[in-house]
């Protein structure tokens, strides 16, 4: 199923979702942020709001349970209500006393957080995902998506034994939620969401996935997904932004990323089961891909000391 193929990329990239402020106001306000982070994400818990970014054409309305997800951007701005509107400072201290909203329904609450990817999950998530890319509750399957941030806002409010593990779990159910709705839009771009939900390149993507170190070539993968080789060539590339060779690659380094990370598997090891004919074709591969050695990027991640 799809949502399994996400689920099973987020076990790869790592994905760390953290909850680092926000906003609760009532009437005319607004408020404006410069932003570090290379990838933000702000939530609307109840109320409404505007929100402004560099490089967005027109301000986004968002919505109760509506999520917007920014990637580079500089600085993010809200603002909601009549004139004269008065700033709204964000707040980290998600107190009880200051967010609790089950008797201040009339009051709009924003949050907001970022996300950590790994440099795989970067090149394979955020290419996507737009500059800013705006998730409706109202779109999202069954309420899911408001349901998760409202649970999320709970744990974060309550300050209850073990909220701090539940706040991450739930963060990151939140995104996955988001990525779930978004890879439904008709206008999510060519990427990895839109090839997980592809139904007619489903069947010839599982069997990558399958068995990722095997040499599969363009025949056996188009009659899988009952397609000839050229119309299973040019749609994988449209829907994937990639051909299809070129992703089993990029999935084949992220297997070999988390194995280095998690274990002590020997390199020649790795290569045979992910396909590489040798130790050295493999490093070549993962080089190119990653940037360095793959023990080097072992001794990186583990906290060793390279010797150069």
């Amino acid at each position: 199923m799809p949502d399994d193929r996400l689920s099973e990329v987020f076990d790869l990239v790592e994905v760390t979702t953290t909850l680092t402020g926000g906003v609760t106001a009532r009437g005319g306000w607004w408020s404006r942020t410069l932003l570090d982070d290379p990838v933000k994400f702000f939530a609307m818990v109840s109320g409404r709001a505007r929100l402004t970014t560099d490089g967005l054409d027109a301000p986004i309305e968002l919505e109760p349970g509506d999520v917007a997800i920014l990637i580079g951007r500089s600085w993010v701005a809200f603002e909601a209500g009549d004139t004269p509107r008065l700033e709204a400072l964000p707040e980290s201290d998600f107190s009880a006393e200051r967010f609790a909203i089950a008797d201040r329904v009339a009051d709009d609450v924003l949050v907001g957080g970022c996300v950590d990817l790994t440099p795989a999950g970067r090149a394979l998530l955020l290419g996507a995902l737009p500059p800013v890319a705006h998730v409706r509750a109202a779109a999202a399957e069954s309420g899911r998506l408001h349901a998760t941030l409202m649970r999320l806002f709970d744990e974060v409010t309550g300050d209850r034994i073990g909220s701090v593990f539940a706040i991450r779990q739930y963060a990151r159910l939140l995104l996955l939620e988001v990525l779930r709705a978004y890879a439904g839009q008709a206008d999510a771009p060519p990427g990895l969401l839109r090839l997980l939900t592809d139904q007619r390149l489903r069947p010839a993507l599982a069997l990558m996935h399958a068995e990722p170190g095997r040499a599969w070539g363009l025949e056996e993968l188009a009659r899988a997904a009952a397609m000839s080789r050229t119309s299973f060539a040019v749609r994988f590339r449209e829907v994937a932004g990639v051909p299809p060779l070129s992703y089993l690659n990029t999935w084949r380094m992220l297997l070999a990323q988390r194995a280095l990370r998690a274990g002590d598997v020997r390199v020649g090891e790795l290569a045979a089961q992910l396909g590489y004919g040798s130790e050295s074709a493999f490093s070549t591969a993962f080089k190119r891909v990653v940037g360095e050695s793959p023990m080097r990027y072992r001794q990186r991640v583990r906290g060793a000391v390279t010797v150069v």
